[in-house]
């Protein structure tokens, strides 16, 4: 970006994933803005610009993981300071957007907060989301303003071909039958099949069945969000049931919650790969944990973005492309 177009354009940082936003605001070529968070003894969140922002397009990073509400309450907190303080525009860069997983009603009477986090950002003055593999893509939907919402898929692909694990000898496995799709992506850029792990009891989740042929074969298992470490376990005896060499994992947001370290080290896995979309004390991790960062693929979305330029063709390059 020209000196001219750096003068107007900031990059500020929450307490959700300040390394992240460090890495972001190095792609992009400039410091990161200052300002303080800090919380009064009552636990009150305070929030004080320590820079003028006027007429700038400012570029507010924030991951929502634990303390989630206490992250998007930060988060507002800063849209209304910055709205206040005259920005030209507030574009918040989501790396990992909470409450994704309630986006229906799958009982009477359950709330869509979803839909009630989109309204909460548009009505304190965002004016652009930037986010990464939303749970469901049709959350999109919910907002009244522009939503870019990247793909992790290239960046695991880049993992996975860089070790040579690509064709006939690997399979693509999605640990539960909601997350297709996602393993259909990625077996694509890995030239693999894909099989299914279908649990039709979710009480006895051992019960399950491979949909697809995983008899010696290494299996990757793909997901978005790695909770507790449940789900890849349960999957990862499933898939040994059924004759699967080797397995490993990966998932776009590693949020890591106890007792996720417990069942992964329990569990067959030889190597889980997540990306630093959410920042986790290193006691949480498993021991075979791999990191990849997608700092570069957010720097360059960011780039585009004020630059007036396609975001689109990131939904599918991979990381030699825009490097």
């Amino acid at each position: 970006m020209s000196e001219e177009s750096n003068a107007k354009f900031k990059i500020f940082s929450l307490n959700g994933n300040r390394p992240l936003a460090e890495k972001i605001a190095e792609v992009c070529g400039v410091p990161l803005g200052k300002s303080t968070v800090k919380q009064f003894s009552d636990g009150e969140i305070s929030i004080n610009l320590e820079e003028t922002v006027r007429g700038s397009d400012i570029y507010l990073v924030q991951s929502t993981n634990e303390p989630v509400n206490d992250a998007y309450l930060e988060l507002m907190i800063m849209i209304d300071a910055l709205k206040r303080a005259s920005a030209k525009s507030i574009n918040v860069i989501l790396p990992y957007y909470a409450y994704a997983r309630q986006d229906r009603t799958a009982k009477p009477h359950e709330p869509i907060t979803a839909k009630l986090i989109a309204n909460l950002l548009s009505n304190a003055g965002a004016t652009r989301v930037l986010t990464l593999d939303l749970h469901t893509v049709q959350v999109q939907g919910f907002f009244d303003i522009p939503v870019d919402n990247l793909f992790t898929m290239p960046l695991f692909a880049h993992y996975y071909r860089r070790r040579g694990m690509v064709g006939d000898d690997y399979v693509v496995v999605s640990p539960k039958n909601s997350g297709v799709q996602r393993a259909r992506s990625l077996a694509e850029y890995l030239d693999a099949a894909i099989a299914i792990v279908d649990v039709a009891d979710e009480t006895d989740p051992e019960s399950g069945y491979v949909i697809g042929d995983v008899e010696g074969r290494c299996c990757i298992m793909v997901d978005d969000i790695l909770n507790t470490g449940e789900v890849f376990s349960n999957a990862a005896k499933i898939l040994k049931k059924a004759g699967a060499k080797e397995i490993v994992a990966c998932a776009s947001h590693g949020l890591l919650s106890p007792p996720a370290k417990a069942n992964l080290d329990a569990a067959d896995i030889k190597d889980i790969c997540i990306t630093d979309s959410v920042s986790t004390a290193p006691e949480r991790h498993p021991e075979n944990l791999s990191i990849i960062s997608c700092a570069e693929l957010m720097g360059e979305a960011v780039k585009r973005i004020h630059s007036e330029k396609s975001v689109s063709p990131l939904f599918t390059m991979e990381r030699k492309d825009y490097k």
